[in-house]
């Protein structure tokens, strides 16, 4: 079957925004995808390396057939070898649903069904589209199955009203909308009679995987962070520090030739750290920002306590929006220019779908992307293996996942991996290192 060629979302006036701001959609057209619109996405996953078939079974608990012949074909690349299903997984009676990618039964040994599963949630502004680089060489470690899920209120899944509890104290705030997704994260696992998996999150979805195993332990093998954020704490002068234009000194790594697990203490790097933090509070000073950048920052900072996210921005640029995603995933070069166009697309796509629990993210975290209730603070209880990854140009501090691993070594297993050559899109930007340091994790499971 030949790849599907992108369909683009069309142009619509909109009828739901927040405040003031549904002005916009009466003189200025809004990006609207159809939802029932798969043929982007499978533009995408055609480059993957994966067979996409439709389910053939209308039990996603149940394992594939083991003959895929009679099962319709949605999308394959030139020498794929992998089955994959797309699946939209009922979580409740309400009409909800996970959408899912499943890989199952690909690589066997001697068993008859696959001991363990991998489990991957994406991160903010993204879904399951984005590690197409990786799904085929995960799913060469034997006796595996791989899913991949969009979170409930983004990507392809469905989209239920969110409602905010930022009237309310910010712990009712912040626990309100981590339930949301916990929960519909343990629904889906039910669904789908998975009994233990490695939760693999990437960003948000860390933060989010982070505390499902706190949760639900019994259920987690393995838990792995990929550029996890919300670990540390904001630095107290943070936010008036961010109104004024400026953003605080980060730490910064040399990267790792090799994805083979290292751990060094913080006081290693502490005087190239201390150097590089007076050399950036020193160019701060000589380039003042200006009263636009301090004006701009301030606003984005009122709306993201209102509970406004980027892809409202997206979807009220109206016909500029692709242009905006364009220039986003322009920056990815480590790409194809196909590969580019393909992700952009779904990238799209996703963020003009209508608003759902995208908002939740001002519950979670201020802005600066500090939690506002740090995980630092709760992984110390962790019971699960855990593994850190961080790409070594990565903007999210990977001390946060070291002062983790102080806290909880020697009480369960943890290693933490600095990938060369990426930064906060690690699989993405360097995918065979990647996809190695995942699947030795995988293998030390087996």
């Amino acid at each position: 079957m030949a790849k599907p060629e992108p369909v683009f979302p069309v142009w619509g006036s909109g009828s739901s925004s927040q405040g003031a701001f549904s002005l916009f959609g009466r003189f200025w057209p809004r990006a609207a995808a159809t939802k029932d619109d798969h043929q982007i996405e499978l533009a995408l996953l055609a480059d993957s390396g994966l067979k996409v078939v439709s389910p053939s079974t209308s039990d996603p608990s149940q394992p594939p057939l083991t003959n895929h012949e009679s099962a319709t074909t949605l999308a394959t690349s030139a020498s794929s070898d992998v089955v994959a299903e797309l699946l939209d997984v009922d979580i409740d009676s309400e009409g909800n649903y996970i959408h899912t990618l499943a890989i199952r039964n690909n690589k066997q040994t001697s068993n008859a069904k696959a001991r363990h599963s991998l489990v991957i949630t994406h991160g903010y502004f993204t879904g399951l589209g984005f590690f197409f680089r990786n799904y085929h060489e995960l799913s060469q470690v034997p006796d595996w199955d791989i899913y991949s899920i969009d979170w409930l209120g983004m990507g392809r899944s469905s989209r239920p009203k969110y409602v905010s509890k930022r009237g309310e104290s910010e712990d009712a705030r912040v626990a309100h909308a981590e339930s949301f997704f916990v929960e519909s994260l343990e629904e889906w696992r039910e669904r789908m009679g998975i009994e233990r998996m490695t939760l693999c999150g990437h960003s948000f979805g860390g933060y989010m995987s982070a505390l499902y195993a706190l949760k639900y332990p019994e259920r987690v093998e393995k838990l792995v962070l990929v550029s996890p954020i919300g670990i540390p704490e904001a630095l107290p002068d943070f936010e008036d520090r961010l109104r004024q234009g400026h953003g605080p000194a980060r730490r910064r790594i040399p990267p790792s030739s090799s994805c083979t697990p290292e751990y060094e203490s913080a006081e290693i790097t502490d005087a190239a750290v201390k150097a590089e933090e007076a050399s950036e509070a020193a160019a701060n000073k000589l380039n003042e920002p200006s009263r636009a950048r301090r004006l701009m920052i301030g606003m984005a900072m009122n709306l993201w306590e209102r509970n406004f996210a980027p892809q409202w921005v997206v979807r009220t640029a109206g016909p500029l929006s692709r242009r905006l995603i364009n220039w986003y995933i322009g920056r990815f070069e480590w790409l194809s220019e196909t590969q580019r166009t393909a992700l952009s697309a779904y990238a799209h796509q996703i963020s003009v779908l209508p608003g759902s629990s995208e908002s939740a993210l001002g519950d979670i975290l201020r802005p600066g992307a500090f939690a506002r209730r740090p995980l630092i603070d709760r992984l110390g209880s962790i019971t699960v293996p855990t593994v850190f990854m961080y790409g070594a140009n990565d903007w999210v501090d990977f001390t946060g996942g070291e002062q983790v691993i102080r806290r909880i070594a020697g009480r369960v297993s943890t290693n933490l991996y600095r990938i060369s050559q990426a930064g906060h899109n690690l699989h993405l930007e360097n995918p065979a290192e990647f996809n190695n340091a995942l699947a030795a994790e995988m293998r030390a499971i087996s």
